[in-house]
């Protein structure tokens, strides 16, 4: 394929190399995402799934939204993918200057990524909305109904919620990474949610690299668009 051909020369020429990625880098790993026909969004439940992880939603019934929460959101168990795994030994030698992703579940640190940008947050991070005391994912998975901590407080997960904005230290690590970037790879996200998505308008080189199983809003924005699946192409990088 001679768009894998370019994105293999790009990539040995590229001496500050960025990757973005969303939910098709964890559906490699057996995690499942939100948008696809059977992604979350498409089951059925007593509530829209949009409307149980949003802020108000987990204010007014955070009993709901933890049942919700531990069967569909709380990913534990699960592997690096060839993505990771090839984005942390391009860091190691020195040609990945940042992991931007939308995802939660801290499989590039589990990988060895160091500098992983997490615009959603993560469900490995939790912690009290009235102490702030720290609790680990495995704390949430087991316990019962609302976990509380121990002053009482109930325990928040540290993502992103709907109607909650993205951590504006995270943002400007992010759009400083992409402006300096000399090669920005995007791969596995429908780019349709914002703000992430409009962190590409932020890229100032020429070699924009878009891989994605189907075709997204911002192909055009793109040097090189690559539609197959990631974990076929990252394979043969």
């Amino acid at each position: 394929m001679e768009q894998l051909e370019i994105l293999k020369q790009w990539i040995k020429e590229s001496r500050h190399m960025v990757f973005f990625g969303g939910a098709g880098v964890s559906t490699e790993s057996g995690i499942p995402d939100f948008r696809s026909a059977d992604g979350l969004y498409s089951q059925h439940f007593d509530y829209p799934p949009e409307s149980i992880i949003s802020h108000s939603f987990f204010l007014e019934n955070p009993a709901y939204f933890y049942r919700f929460y531990r069967e569909k959101m709380l990913p534990l168990g699960f592997s690096p993918n060839i993505v990771h795994n090839k984005l942390a030994q391009w860091e190691r030698a020195g040609k990945l200057d940042a992991v931007i992703t939308q995802n939660i579940d801290g499989l590039h640190q589990k990988a060895g990524s160091q500098r992983v940008y997490e615009l959603h947050g993560s469900v490995l991070r939790n912690y009290c909305t009235k102490c702030r005391k720290f609790y680990p994912a495995e704390f949430i998975k087991n316990s019962a109904g609302v976990p509380k901590c121990d002053c009482g407080g109930i325990i928040k997960p540290d993502v992103v919620l709907y109607e909650e904005s993205l951590d504006s230290d995270v943002l400007e690590k992010s759009i400083r990474a992409i402006r300096s970037a000399d090669l920005l790879i995007v791969a596995g996200t429908s780019l349709t949610v914002y703000p992430a998505a409009g962190l590409l308008h932020y890229y100032r080189g020429n070699r924009l690299a878009l891989i994605n199983r189907d075709a997204t809003p911002l192909d055009s924005c793109a040097n090189l668009v690559i539609n197959e699946s990631l974990g076929a192409v990252f394979e043969a990088l």
